[in-house]
């Protein structure tokens, strides 16, 4: 059997931006950064004080009565992210996808707010968690509460797997597709983490900056945490075409792979199979890629690591290949991260505009990539790839080339 070739005919999002994959493409695009003072629940100590939440979302307002209480806010975001894509998909909510339709989603840790909140009530209010903590905190809650708004009874789990999580369920749902096992996938990523329990945690890795996110600048210093969702409606070509679908765009090549060295300690010759693995998989040349939206969370052993792995996969061709990372625009999503800049890496590819690299006065020297600058570029673009790399040494990379 030939393998199937895999569309994507919806995106959604919620993101620091906003609702909706606009205001996120917009921000990116245009470098208008959406990092702000942290906001949480209970009292905070912390030293760091800034963040790229989602703001103005209220849960209950956003969603129906009889799912509200079971969503923590990852989930919410990506329901409210995965409406977006239904509709732009061309698809009807009111008929049911059956079993020819997988609802995957991955997620770094699940439902923070609720893990939150429950640990505020046992250990310092002394109450009693809410009834629904347990169905709403684990990581399944989100890709099981997509199955149900849309009747998806196919495959339906989570992928957790820290900042892999959103790429590698999107990659494993174009397989999926590809070998014939399901026609539709509704997937992506999900992650609410700006809680003081997880800012707190966060900072004692050392790995927040108390300022700017500065990737692959000399003077980086650490991440801004970030929250959101993006979801995709994949199918199958064959399939999308037939109900007069308007692909958005061929999702070409998946990639990933395992250090298996350090728990977080990044490893420059496996980001780099990674990337050969997506090429391969896409069948395209390093001289194919024009622009990579890349991990870069501006922390010293990432970026390093990240453009000594582009050097390795692009040779020579990494004096015309644009480079920029937009988590300096809405943060690190952690296991959203792959699926939110998906979404900004086919924008760009649709636009034929690179989103620029912010808050790089003077790039590191070990660095030695071609990023785009403080200002969009338009460039031809035949072929984009994203990056997302996690804790674990667990590798991800997506290619998405033009749709005929």
């Amino acid at each position: 059997m030939t393998a199937r070739r895999v569309v994507v005919t919806g995106m959604g999002s919620v993101s620091a931006a906003g609702t909706g994959v606009e205001p996120l493409w917009r921000a990116a695009r245009d470098g208008q950064s959406c990092v702000g003072a942290l906001e949480v629940r209970q009292p905070y100590g912390g030293r760091i004080k800034i963040s790229a939440q989602v703001r103005d979302f209220d849960v209950d307002a956003r969603l129906e009565p009889g799912v509200a209480p079971f969503a923590d806010r990852f989930a919410a975001y990506a329901l409210v992210a995965a409406d977006e894509a239904f509709a732009q998909a061309g698809l009807d909510r009111a008929v049911r996808q059956g079993p020819r339709c997988a609802a995957l989603l991955g997620t770094g840790i699940g439902g923070m707010h609720t893990i939150d909140d429950g640990i505020y009530s046992v250990y310092f209010a002394n109450k009693r968690p809410e009834a629904l903590t347990v169905p709403k905190l684990i990581p399944s809650a989100g890709p099981a509460l997509l199955s149900m708004r849309f009747g998806a009874t196919g495959p339906c789990f989570a992928v957790a797997s820290a900042c892999s999580s959103g790429a590698q369920a999107i990659g494993l749902a174009m397989q999926m597709i590809r070998s014939g096992m399901i026609d539709r996938a509704i997937v992506g990523g999900a992650e609410a983490c700006a809680t003081n329990g997880a800012m707190r945690a966060w900072e004692s890795l050392r790995v927040l900056t108390p300022d700017l996110c500065r990737p692959f600048a000399k003077n980086r210093n650490g991440m801004v945490l970030g929250e959101g969702a993006a979801i995709f409606i994949l199918e199958a070509e064959e399939i999308a075409r037939a109900r007069g679908a308007r692909p958005l765009c061929y999702l070409a090549g998946y990639g990933t792979n395992s250090d298996a060295l350090d728990p977080v300690r990044p490893d420059e010759a496996s980001a780099s199979a990674c990337m050969n693995m997506a090429l391969d998989d896409a069948g395209l040349k390093p001289e194919d890629i024009a622009y990579v939206n890349a991990h870069g969370t501006a922390t010293v052993a990432n970026d390093a690591n990240e453009a000594e792995a582009l050097n390795r996969s692009f040779g020579s061709h990494c004096e015309n290949l644009l480079v920029s990372s937009t988590k300096p625009i809405h943060g690190h999503t952690l296991g959203a991260a792959g699926a939110i800049e998906l979404v900004i890496s086919v924008m760009a590819l649709r636009e034929q505009v690179a989103p620029p690299s912010m808050n790089v006065e003077l790039q590191d020297p070990r660095c030695a990539i071609r990023l785009v600058g403080a200002a969009a570029v338009e460039w031809p673009m035949r072929a984009v790839l994203s990056n997302s790399f996690a804790f674990g040494g667990i590798n991800a990379s997506l290619i998405v080339t033009p749709a005929a």
